[in-house]
């Protein structure tokens, strides 16, 4: 398979006044074309770090990291923000739903930002909800789903746009022991039906388990 994700020597720092604060040293890594990878390590190992540069949230302080062909840490801020809304569907511990929009239009959200005509974002939301099994609460708001169910909606917001990869930062963080096993069936799916990659950041060995390659981050380094 075809590499996706192409990271090499990426190190990030922070500074703190004159004080270098190092939080990833020289990572190498390769992420197929249609794999699920699971980044695992305690709090402060620089996994989410890392997810945030795979998503081109933050820039690394060296190295280079291409995704699809487009070596992200050359773009500007302008293009790099162009380039995520097309190219990344993100997904979060807490869903990050806006309370007064429907589950139809926090999943259209990000379609506003395309050519789309109205009728066209309309069958790509459906088809989106639909997907993750929620085309009968289209119109219900947040309030009114579980948290399972938001999350759901959440997994539908990220891949409505059919990035080339999805990012997701603790999915099941926030879940009960049965709405997680569901939100990871639905990824599991997403993955081997419909050939999405993903990059999933988690601290719980189960959802790990559902990957199909696990990589252990320890205080920046990968062991």
């Amino acid at each position: 398979m075809s590499s996706i994700i192409q990271i090499n020597n990426l190190s990030k720092s922070y500074w703190r006044n004159n004080l270098e604060i190092p939080v990833l040293h020289n990572i190498n890594i390769d992420v197929a074309d249609g794999e699920f990878l699971a980044l695992m390590g305690p709090s402060g190992s620089g996994k989410t770090t890392l997810m945030n540069l795979i998503a081109g949230i933050d820039h690394p302080t060296k190295g280079s990291l291409s995704v699809a062909g487009t070596d992200i840490t050359k773009l500007n801020e302008s293009s790099l923000a162009k380039w995520r809304s097309s190219n990344v569907g993100f997904v979060f511990q807490f869903y990050n739903l806006i309370p007064v929009l429907t589950a139809f239009e926090n999943v259209e959200l990000p379609l506003l930002l395309t050519k789309l005509s109205k009728a066209e974002r309309k069958k790509h939301v459906e088809t989106a909800l639909n997907i993750v099994g929620l085309g009968e609460r289209i119109y219900h708001y947040p309030k009114q789903l579980s948290g399972g169910q938001e999350q759901r909606v959440a997994i539908a917001r990220a891949i409505v746009t059919d990035p080339v990869i999805l990012v997701a930062d603790e999915p099941t963080g926030d879940l009960d022991k049965n709405s997680a096993q569901e939100i990871l069936n639905l990824m599991e799916r997403l993955n081997k039906e419909f050939k999405k990659t993903i990059v999933m950041v988690t601290h719980d060995q189960h959802a790990a388990e559902r990957a199909s390659r696990l990589l252990h981050l320890e205080k920046g380094d990968l062991v």
